[in-house]
């Protein structure tokens, strides 16, 4: 594999997809609409075609465990969808319990009909997303070429192979890393605040 592969493969992911709020309905929606707007907006970043972005079981899970604020007469509103956005990205490292604690602040005051700023915290929520995504492209490239280097310059090393798995095991140690922090996080700050 060389750069230009890894970046086709990087950009396959495509991880600029994202629900933003011009997306989403001022009018609040039925649970097949909403299923339908996250599988459009999201449904190429799946792993397979299999794969679901949003099921009616998903959406009924995080209404019954508190991810979410009451919804009225079946429908849900704009900043339901603002959070299920949230939930869908944040599943992908964390439990739900554990995502429960980090947006239980949110989901008590919207649910005690409180003013919470959703919509400025969701757009400085993408800016950073954004920000990742750029910062995670130019890393992996990083990394690469690094791997590649430290591969060519041991003999008894072939490759390929080698370079290839030395690049996804210094992307699952990153991950870790990065859960873990997340998880310290939650512990020392998201619990305490309840």
């Amino acid at each position: 594999m060389d750069l230009n592969v890894l970046q086709e493969k990087f950009d396959k992911l495509n991880l600029e997809d994202k629900i933003v709020l011009e997306d989403i309905p001022d009018i609040d929606l039925y649970m097949d609409q909403v299923i339908q707007l996250f599988e459009n907006k999201l449904g190429n970043s799946k792993r397979s075609e299999e794969d679901k972005i949003l099921t009616k079981t998903m959406i009924n899970n995080y209404a019954k465990g508190k991810l979410l604020m009451n919804v009225k007469n079946k429908k849900y509103s704009k900043e339901h969808l603002i959070l299920m956005s949230v939930i869908y990205n944040l599943k992908k490292s964390l439990s739900i319990n554990d995502i429960k604690t980090t947006l239980d602040k949110i989901v008590t005051t919207l649910d005690n009909e409180e003013e919470y700023p959703l919509r400025e915290f969701y757009k400085a929520y993408l800016q950073q997303y954004d920000e990742d995504v750029k910062y995670a492209e130019k890393t992996i490239m990083d990394k690469f070429s690094n791997i590649e280097k430290k591969v060519n310059s041991e003999e008894k090393l072939s490759g390929e192979f080698e370079e290839n798995f030395l690049l996804l095991c210094s992307l699952v140690n990153m991950s870790n890393i990065y859960k873990r922090m997340s998880e310290e996080l939650i512990d020392d700050y998201f619990i305490k605040i309840k």
